[in-house]
């Protein structure tokens, strides 16, 4: 039973080596996240609305493309707090752009499809939209497969025990 395990256990992960592909998403450092958070504090203090709005953009942008999450729920919980008084189109659909990014950083990928979708609707032909569509659409796709393959394995050890008792009772 140790060996069966272990051999289910190799499956699942050579599948899951084959289906990880990496995004061509940018990670952002600690480091830019700590200048960026400086500039936000400079700007809180002798800077206007304006120069205020575009250093907590950068922010938000660098912690949405950070490798820890709580970094990326933080850049969404900015992003989202921002979003409603976002009038100007051209920063909605950053800030969309990046709650997309976020949501997908998180694994929400139709949260992240649906936000890129209404970021296409004031910009259809942004390539980094677009882009960003088609990762979050094949990664759903390649979970899908893993999903079907780890249940297609899960339901042939099934049948296999439920074959070996019976040839066993016999």
């Amino acid at each position: 039973m140790a060996k069966l395990e272990a051999k289910l256990g190799m499956i699942v992960d050579s599948v899951g080596n084959l289906f990880s592909g990496k995004d061509h998403l940018p990670y952002c450092d600690s480091d830019i996240i700590a200048g960026c958070e400086r500039e936000v504090a400079e700007a809180e203090k002798q800077s206007s609305d304006e120069v205020m709005e575009d250093c907590l953009l950068r922010l938000s942008w660098a912690l949405v493309h950070s490798k820890r999450p709580q970094d990326v729920q933080r850049g969404i919980a900015m992003l989202e707090a921002s979003l409603p008084a976002t009038n100007n189109p051209l920063h909605q659909r950053e800030k969309l752009y990046l709650l997309a990014v976020g949501y997908y950083r998180s694994g929400d990928y139709s949260r992240s499809r649906d936000l890129v979708d209404r970021c296409l609707l004031i910009a259809p032909e942004w390539r980094q939209a677009v882009t960003l569509k088609k990762t979050i659409e094949d990664r759903i796709t390649k979970d899908g497969v893993i999903g079907l393959g780890i249940a297609a394995t899960a339901v042939g050890l099934i049948a296999g025990g439920i074959a070996a008792a019976v040839s066993r009772k016999k």
